[in-house]
């Protein structure tokens, strides 16, 4: 059906216009971000040397070296992982619809954790080495990803049983995540608790999330998953937008909730999981962003799922480059400065909310 864009009301078009409008800000931002987080760290670069680089293979090999082969990289991760969270949260609360639904709050992230340590050092799909960046080596990324999504399915699994013997209840939903997500950080401990000095210290080095450990060929591994997820959830945009509703009122669209609410969450799994067992636990990314967009945005998914995902890169990517920087010339994960500014956000978002 063809739709005449001069028919439609005044006040809609100044609706759609405002949210494009911000869209476009945010990538604008987004940029600028990228940019900049590529320009500092120990070694400075200006930023007309950084673009120059970027887009014409100039100015000097040292520089080449640092960007295309440590910068650029850990930039692009940072995004790509702040995008797979952000937007595996925002859906998780979606098909939940349950405002602290998230790949942490959910038990998916402890879930992955414990897969990829289980793999790691049961399984034997990485090197354990103690020095440089990476404290474990992963020879083998399809069984420890896979072993990942695994537990985080089983996780999956239990909540989603678990909320239908209870009628779908956004408490018993968060607390049986809190449960299990303990649950599988005590196994965590207790592979700690048995393997050896340098295993255990390569065991909680690697449990940091920090964007700064993936490689070229792992980074395309990542991206790949994460663009197979964002295709799906932008073509159930409108089935997110009627479930927002209430089951209920989406069935009676025509809409139906069981299959996209399982395949949302098998994909949302997966995505965690992959992130999970290549750049460790990255908290309150896929919890505080969702929350950010649509007090910004608003609640519809057309507008709300792009700008979710654009938000979630520029955060983490901000929070990998301020954790590069902030106790120079030592270098904190990632993870570290989430969860300290991750949780005073959130309760402000909540406060400010219910006023």
């Amino acid at each position: 059906m063809h739709i005449n864009l001069d028919e439609l009301p005044e006040d809609y078009k100044k609706y759609t216009f405002r949210k494009t409008l911000i869209i476009i800000f945010s990538f604008l931002l987004f940029i600028i971000v990228f940019i900049f987080s590529i320009s500092i760290g120990a070694v400075r670069i200006p930023l007309m040397d950084v673009i120059k680089t970027l887009f014409l293979n100039a100015p000097t090999n040292k520089t080449n070296l640092i960007i295309w082969n440590i910068r650029l990289p850990q930039a692009f991760t940072a995004v790509i992982a702040g995008i797979g969270l952000a937007v595996s949260g925002l859906a998780m609360q979606t098909i939940l619809n349950n405002p602290l639904g998230s790949p942490l709050t959910l038990g998916f992230q402890h879930a992955a954790a414990f897969g990829a340590a289980f793999s790691v050092m049961v399984l034997g799909t990485g090197v354990i080495q103690s020095t440089g960046n990476n404290a474990i080596s992963i020879v083998n990324h399809y069984i420890t990803t896979l072993v990942a999504f695994g537990f985080c399915m089983l996780t999956s699994g239990v909540i989603l049983i678990t909320s239908k013997i209870k009628k779908t209840s956004p408490e018993v939903m968060v607390l049986t995540g809190i449960a299990l997500g303990t649950l599988f950080l005590a196994g965590t401990m207790f592979l700690q608790y048995f393997a050896d000095d340098v295993q255990l210290a390569a065991m909680v080095f690697w449990t940091f999330g920090d964007v700064a450990r993936a490689t070229w060929k792992e980074l395309l591994i990542i991206l790949v998953i994460i663009i197979i997820s964002l295709f799906y959830f932008f073509y159930n945009i409108w089935n997110y937008n009627t479930m927002q509703s209430g089951d209920e009122t989406a069935k009676s669209l025509g809409v139906n909730v069981e299959l996209i609410r399982l395949i949302t969450m098998i994909i949302a799994t997966l995505v965690t999981s992959v992130i999970v067992s290549f750049l460790g636990v990255i908290g309150f990314i896929g919890l505080v962003c969702p929350h950010m967009a649509r007090k910004i945005i608003g609640e519809d998914h057309r507008f709300l799922v792009p700008f979710t995902c654009i938000l979630g890169g520029i955060l983490l990517l901000a929070a990998d480059t301020a954790a590069r920087i902030i106790l120079l010339p030592h270098v904190l994960p990632v993870a570290i400065l989430t969860s300290f500014l991750g949780a005073p956000v959130f309760i402000f978002l909540l406060i400010k909310g219910y006023k």
